[in-house]
């Protein structure tokens, strides 16, 4: 499967911005897809999860309440809203995905990766 990662761009504090991660072969009920981010000279860290079967989600503290992770199995794509926007989510946000159903925070719990796309927050 490949991922493909979108709508990164420049915005201001307090703006949104939705990004999108396009999958491209087989979809499995198990299939859980994952949004993480990396700040330069930060590890990766995991933001937002995504489960096919049941659309059950999870949020990484700091984003609870701002994103929102959301799917369309017709197009084989998910989204993440962001809103509210603040300078420490400046970052290059990553899609994943793992196929056993279960929900992970770790980045190597996950086997497959799109591309980087890049957030920036102006204050």
């Amino acid at each position: 499967v490949q991922l493909q990662a979108s709508g990164g761009g420049l915005v201001q504090a307090g703006e949104s911005l939705r990004l999108t991660c396009e999958a491209s072969g087989p979809s499995f009920s198990t299939d859980v897809m994952a949004w993480f981010r990396q700040a330069p000279g930060k590890a990766r860290e995991f933001v937002a999860a995504i489960r096919r079967s049941d659309g059950a989600t999870f949020y990484a503290d700091s984003v609870k309440g701002r994103f929102t992770i959301s799917r369309d199995d017709a197009k084989n794509i998910v989204y993440l809203q962001a809103n509210n926007m603040k300078t420490d989510d400046s970052a290059a946000y990553y899609c994943a995905l793992r196929q056993d159903g279960l929900m992970k925070t770790r980045e190597h719990s996950y086997h497959n990766w799109g591309q980087g796309t890049q957030v920036t927050v102006s204050s």
